[in-house]
């Protein structure tokens, strides 16, 4: 065989291999995505999550001048776009949005049990509810005061 061909036959078997990864990254994220339940479930995993914020005095005075259904809103979308659903999120960068707020890690570790209760409630399965929190948590250092 000669080197053109085993060259050619290399980058053909290396692109396949690359489609594959990402065909499998989208399943994925399509799995993780019904098992919040979908588009209705991230909504009542959303909502119970707001249930959960109006009783935590911890980090209830950071949200005192949020638009509670702009919030809603884009929090449905984020989660939707996170766990790989249809949607695009489409709300405010996290580092501009948190700048001024002085967030401690105290605070966002309370949100984060704030939100695995509204999972929990909801009967989201533990690894689901994992592999969410781990793309969330990619937002910990635009959102935490330094």
């Amino acid at each position: 065989m000669s080197l053109p061909v085993l060259l050619l036959r290399t980058l053909l078997a290396f692109a396949l291999l690359v489609m594959l990864a990402c065909t499998g990254t989208r399943h994925d994220d399509a799995v993780l995505y019904r098992e919040l339940g979908g588009q209705s479930g991230i909504t009542a995993i959303v909502d119970g999550f707001l249930y959960e914020l109006a009783e935590d005095t911890d980090v209830l005075p950071l949200f005192a001048n949020t638009d509670i259904d702009r919030f809603r809103e884009k929090f449905i979308e984020q989660l939707c776009d996170v766990s790989g659903g249809p949607c695009e999120y489409s709300g405010d960068n996290m580092r501009e949005t948190h700048r001024d707020m002085q967030v401690t890690r105290a605070q966002f570790n309370s949100v984060v049990e704030d939100l695995i209760r509204a999972m929990e409630r909801r009967d989201v399965p533990v690894g689901a509810q994992n592999r969410l929190l781990k793309r969330l948590a990619a937002m910990y250092g635009d959102i935490v005061y330094r």
